[in-house]
């Protein structure tokens, strides 16, 4: 007997349903090639993802590249976080979409998340916001975590700003310069890192406390023999206040004795004096010899009127000889000649 077949595969195949069999195939084939060009695209780094168990789905990777976020830097930062134990905390709130976010938003993924891991394993409370507020405002957040655990030194006055002046010039209360070189210790204080003043308020403020310090002081020797007064004095105004550090300590590196200004200062006045008394002087010998030629003026202009005084004497004689009257007065004032 020969074997009979199947009824459906026994009827001839329908011409109408050609058409729908072959754009059913082309989908097919053209969901495969889809799938394998995702795989030979995604496929490393969602697999990579897998074993890290840092729950990022092959979708979420795709999507990644449609958002325009690199999918290879948010996959390494999320599976940092996971190997060092802080991806599944809730204080910590490190998702695959607020990574994302923070991406887009322009700042450092893998900057924030090491921050995050330098400050888990130091234990300071540090979460994802803050860390990327830090990160958005500017500030490299990894930097302050870690002078937040290793405290920083910085110089006062810092010679490659200000000017470049070495030292602070300070002056005592007797006068005598005091050229002083200070090194401050700070560590950063993340809760005020966003808005808190740089390291140039910190210098700023250090470097008046110091001249306000030694311009207190009576004598510049007292300064010399106890440094550590300057330190102290300093440290007790608060100058961290509203910064984005704290100061550990002020330690004075190096002090050394400049010019006497007070005495200085004594001599350009003493100068200045002697100036003003010379000028004045000038200003009356000028006085007395303008007085002096009103005089010798006046003398002068006396002895005209004696000589104009002289010149008029024979005039009122010949006026007498001529109406007889000097004849008369003769005879008048002589009677003792008769």
């Amino acid at each position: 007997m020969v074997a009979q077949l199947p009824l459906f595969l026994a009827q001839p195949v329908n011409q109408n349903l050609a058409p729908i069999y072959i754009v059913v195939g082309a989908m097919i084939v053209m969901f495969v090639l889809l799938i394998v060009f995702v795989l030979g695209k995604y496929g490393a780094v969602w697999f990579q993802a897998y074993m890290s168990n840092a729950n990022v789905s092959i979708l979420s990777l795709v999507a990644m590249s449609f958002r325009q976020v690199d999918a290879r830097v948010i996959v390494q930062s999320k599976i940092m976080s996971m190997q060092a134990g802080i991806g599944t905390e809730r204080e910590t709130g490190i998702t695959t979409r607020r990574l994302e976010a923070h991406y887009l938003a322009g700042g450092s993924v893998p900057n924030v998340i090491r921050a995050i891991i330098a400050a888990h394993r130091a234990d300071i409370p540090l979460d994802f916001d803050q860390a990327a507020a830090i990160d958005l405002a500017g500030r490299d957040v990894l930097e302050a975590v870690q002078t937040s655990v290793n405290p920083r030194v910085i110089d006062c006055p810092d010679p490659s700003k200000g000017g470049g002046k070495p030292t602070l010039s300070a002056i005592a209360k007797n006068g005598v310069e005091l050229k002083v070189r200070a090194r401050v210790t700070v560590r950063t204080n993340l809760e005020r890192l966003i808005g808190g003043a740089t390291e140039d308020t910190i210098i700023a403020r250090v470097g008046e406390g110091i001249i306000t310090a030694i311009g207190s002081a009576d004598q510049h020797l007292t300064v010399m023999e106890k440094p550590d007064s300057i330190s102290h004095a300093v440290l007790q105004r608060g100058l961290d206040a509203q910064t984005a550090f704290q100061i550990v300590s002020i330690d004075i590196a190096d002090i050394d004795v400049g010019q006497n200004i007070g005495a200085r200062l004594q001599a350009d006045q003493a100068e200045a004096d002697t100036r003003v008394a010379r000028a004045r002087a000038e200003e009356r010998r000028a006085l007395a010899m303008a007085r002096e030629q009103e005089m010798t003026a006046a003398v002068a202009k006396n002895r005209a009127m004696v000589v104009l005084a002289e010149a008029e004497v024979p005039k009122a004689m010949a006026a007498a000889f001529r109406t007889g009257n000097l004849e008369g007065s003769r005879k008048q004032g002589s009677p003792e000649q008769s």
